[in-house]
């Protein structure tokens, strides 16, 4: 049985999806990319400050799931440029700091158009 996760200090699904899912003790996320919840805009234009948003988005809903950044097994990470690679992993390690598996790839275009999108796979 799986339990879909929802909590407003995310940005809501733009699509048929669950911000993320727990299921045989794991919390799967959905991509989250630098949508400001609070205005529900992406704010931020470049890699650093979106990629902070993102973060402050998954560790929403992570905790929403009863995880964290501790937590996290596997992350797969979408960049729109790989020339943001190494601004963008500096952001990424500051919440990553336990390093989980990952996977970093570049995208053609992402949704709405932002530089950044991560998703997590983590232990409850």
């Amino acid at each position: 049985m799986s339990t879909k996760i929802s909590t407003e200090k995310a940005p809501a699904a733009i699509g048929p999806y669950s911000q993320a899912v727990v299921s045989g003790g794991m919390v799967y996320t959905s991509g989250q990319i630098a949508i400001n919840p609070a205005s529900g805009a992406v704010e931020a234009t470049d890699i650093v400050s979106q990629t902070e948003q993102v973060m402050k988005n998954l560790g929403e809903v992570l905790a929403a799931a009863g995880s964290g950044f501790e937590k996290a097994v596997k992350t797969t990470c979408f960049l729109a440029d790989m020339g943001d690679f190494a601004a963008f992993n500096e952001v990424y390690a500051k919440y990553f700091i336990t390093k989980p598996a990952r996977s970093c790839v570049a995208a053609k275009t992402l949704p709405k158009n932002v530089l950044v999108e991560v998703e997590v796979i983590a232990e409850v």
